[in-house]
């Protein structure tokens, strides 16, 4: 098969989003994380989103495992932030140590990638923050095909969850901040539950753990491979070890989509890849 010219290759991208691995937890299982690695590397992306909870207590050596893993990730780009997790006993100041700024903006020829610490100190719930506002707003004010936000905490309540506490507390004006700058997709972790919902002209999606067995009902640890160009974005849900399935198919011009009808994976046995 001949290769696509060097035109087209540029206008695709690919791209690995993987969140609360939880370091130290009793229900940490390495062999996820490790099949997890060793799938996206052979995926080849370029790009690798890591939204947080990196460990379960915030402690360094816990911080220094998950720095150990996340290196061995072959991609040019890797995009780090805490979770709340991370923000316990004084964990930001060791995150900040290994990973580096807990707020980042990324751009490349095809996505800008702005990424924000919603925690709080040694607790649950999170806030982005009215002061962030202008600063989100100025990342996104330029042409990019994917316009791509992310964050810890969910801005959506996400099903199959249970009681809501965690949603940040100024969802509402973060939404209105993140409709005003053209953000195309919205990714999270938090609760450990993929989900996806199209709102406004934007698309929300939430990741599950990816190495823990800390799961809610029939849910299975995962990540999510995202890939594309500017007309087609395809999400799919990958159990590291196992197999993947559709999560959501969107067009970010069009806002055409599609959903998986088993949103809240565990139903039916993903196809081996």
């Amino acid at each position: 098969m001949s290769e696509q010219p060097e035109s087209a290759q540029s206008e695709s991208f690919k791209i690995a989003h993987i969140s609360d691995i939880h370091c130290g937890s009793t229900y940490f299982v390495p062999e996820l994380i490790e099949n997890a690695i060793e799938e996206i590397n052979q995926h080849d992306v370029e790009m690798t989103i890591v939204s947080g909870d990196l460990t379960n207590e915030g402690y360094l050596p816990e911080f220094e495992l998950a720095q150990d893993y996340l290196d061995r990730l072959h991609c040019e780009h890797l995009v780090v932030i805490p979770g709340n997790h991370d923000a316990r006993n004084v964990g930001y100041e060791h995150f900040e140590d290994v990973f580096g700024s807990r707020n980042s903006d990324l751009y490349t020829d095809q996505l800008a990638v702005v990424s924000v610490d919603s925690t709080e100190p040694d607790l649950d719930y999170g806030t982005v923050g009215r002061g962030q506002y202008k600063w989100i707003e100025s990342c996104f004010d330029r042409e990019a095909a994917l316009k791509i936000f992310v964050l810890h905490h969910h801005l959506l309540p996400v099903p199959g969850t249970g009681r809501e506490r965690n949603v940040v507390h100024d969802a509402g004006d973060t939404l209105a901040c993140l409709n005003r700058s053209g953000v195309n997709l919205v990714l999270s972790g938090h609760k450990h539950v993929p989900y996806a919902w199209r709102f406004e002209s934007m698309f929300v999606v939430t990741t599950g753990t990816v190495s823990t067995m800390r799961v809610r009902g029939r849910t299975r640890p995962c990540y999510l491979l995202i890939e594309g160009d500017a007309d087609q974005v395809t999400i799919s849900r990958h159990y590291p070890g196992v197999g993947s399935d559709l999560l959501l198919k969107f067009n970010p011009h069009t806002l055409e989509y599609t959903k998986s009808e088993e949103l809240i994976a565990g139903h039916r046995r993903p196809q081996r890849d």
